[in-house]
């Protein structure tokens, strides 16, 4: 399948902002529904149509919708309204030190997306909960770019309970974060492929808190996923 036009989820502007201002995307006004929040910049970069959809402000708040819900829907709207042949959900992400991973190193999504926080102990709900949804196949692409891979495992907090590092290791996953498995649901349910691009910044499985790993080291996780978007959508393979 020849890709020609890219659609990239990305839910924090502070994560966004770098890309659009290095590939002069315009914003595009009224490519959303208006009372929804969602944001979208598009343009010509190495050949290809790019879109990258934001996820806007909270009016409540004041800060970036972040997590599943704000991610599943603007998925939803992007693929019916910009008809990408691919998506690709770029962002910052926790890291398992116990499976090699370090600050700022760029991971791509390895078999399926899971969650680890939607619990719900009834046969077949079990499983429902958990989830199962298909990433495109990244191997090539991680070899010839120099990327590491590993599984990701979704969930709605930044930090986490006992249990869900118990499930993210029963998962299989290397990758903790908060919205890819959302994007590859909508993406399997309307039948576009998908993958995932997270840069890590902080290590889940070390004694410094997830909140203060996560604002030490961003600018570093979003250089280098930056750099990481525009190398890949440049590789000749994709």
């Amino acid at each position: 399948m020849k890709i020609d036009n890219i659609a990239l989820i990305i839910a924090m502007r502070s994560e966004a902002a770098p890309l659009i201002e290095a590939m002069d995307l315009k914003k595009q006004d009224g490519a959303f529904p208006g009372k929804t929040p969602f944001e979208g910049y598009d343009g010509s970069y190495e050949g290809k149509q790019v879109s990258v959809i934001v996820s806007g402000r909270s009016r409540v708040h004041g800060i970036d919708n972040v997590a599943t819900q704000p991610a599943a829907l603007m998925t939803f709207l992007a693929i019916d309204r910009m008809n990408p042949d691919l998506i690709i959900n770029a962002g910052t992400a926790g890291g398992m030190a116990e499976h090699g991973c370090r600050i700022g190193d760029v991971y791509l999504s390895e078999g399926p997306f899971c969650y680890h926080d939607r619990r719900i102990p009834l046969p077949r709900f079990r499983e429902y909960g958990i989830g199962s949804y298909p990433s495109v196949d990244t191997s090539e692409l991680a070899a010839s770019l120099g990327f590491k891979r590993g599984r990701i495992s979704t969930g709605d907090s930044l930090d986490m309970t006992d249990r869900d590092l118990e499930m993210i290791r029963e998962n299989g996953a290397v990758i903790k974060e908060m919205e890819a498995a959302a994007v590859a649901w909508v993406c399997e349910m309307m039948e576009v492929p998908m993958f995932a691009v997270k840069a890590i910044t902080d290590l889940i499985d070390r004694s410094m808190s997830t909140e203060e790993q996560f604002v030490a080291n961003l600018h570093l996780a979003v250089s280098n996923l930056q750099e990481a978007i525009k190398r890949i959508i440049g590789f000749d393979g994709l």
